[in-house]
């Protein structure tokens, strides 16, 4: 089983949900509270996390914030009315994946699923994975590791969250190619979404913030984002 933290504060919503998610293999713990839920996540042992917006004590974006800090593991944030400013915040803090309220609980579900998937593996590229897709990406100034999941900027380490790590794979594995938002949104989740393409604008933002001073991600008007550095000689 799949041990997932919900941090809600609606009493009435843990039970059910937990009984319903049991079909796929996923075992879900409650707190009420955000002081609650960060001590049990601080404890060990959860594979993603399910944060609702509107808490008491703390608002969702600071218990995103505040999980950052110390993990990138994925964070599915609810918000109450579905609005893109929510949704905006929630990915600028490093929120892996949104769901409006209400919602039903098959597409939680997926989307858990979905989360779980990317985090035990690197998503697929633009074609199948050849024998030597474990091996390490160099390029000028920057290294990607697929199996250690790790990247380095000039011999540094970088602290990246899942997604932003799956965005910088999915651009290395094949340089030079452009990927349109659309298959950007697509590849990453590993499904046909209706989710907004502003998203993916936000992460590489993000992504290319943490590669400072490095000009790894182009931007091509109207066609999509491609990695511009040279392969390490």
């Amino acid at each position: 089983m799949h041990r997932i933290l919900l941090i809600d504060d609606d009493e009435l919503l843990a039970a059910p949900l937990a009984a319903y998610l049991r079909r796929f293999d996923l075992e879900l713990q409650a707190a009420l509270l955000p002081s609650e839920g960060l001590a049990l996540l601080a404890g060990g042992g959860f594979e993603a996390v399910i944060l609702d917006v509107m808490l008491p004590e703390m608002d969702g974006f600071e218990v995103c914030r505040r999980i950052r800090r110390g993990s990138d593991i994925p964070v599915l944030m609810l918000t109450a009315r579905g609005e893109l400013s929510d949704r905006v915040v929630g990915l600028e803090l490093g929120a892996d994946d949104y769901l409006p309220k209400p919602f039903e609980p098959r597409e939680l579900a997926a989307r858990l699923q979905s989360l779980l998937r990317r985090a035990r593996s690197a998503p697929a590229g633009a074609a199948t994975p050849g024998p030597d897709s474990r091996q390490p990406l160099r390029f000028d100034g920057l290294l990607v590791d697929p199996v250690r999941r790790e990247v380095q900027r000039h011999g540094k380490p970088v602290d990246l969250t899942s997604t932003e790590f799956e965005l910088l794979l999915l651009l290395a594995r094949a340089p030079q190619q452009v990927f349109t938002r659309d298959e950007i949104l697509n590849r990453l989740r590993g499904r046909d979404a209706d989710l907004y393409t502003r998203a993916v604008d936000l992460l590489v933002s993000r992504l290319r913030r943490k590669l400072e001073p490095l000009a790894c991600i182009k931007t091509l008007r109207n066609a999509g984002y491609t990695l511009a550095l040279a392969p390490a000689t």
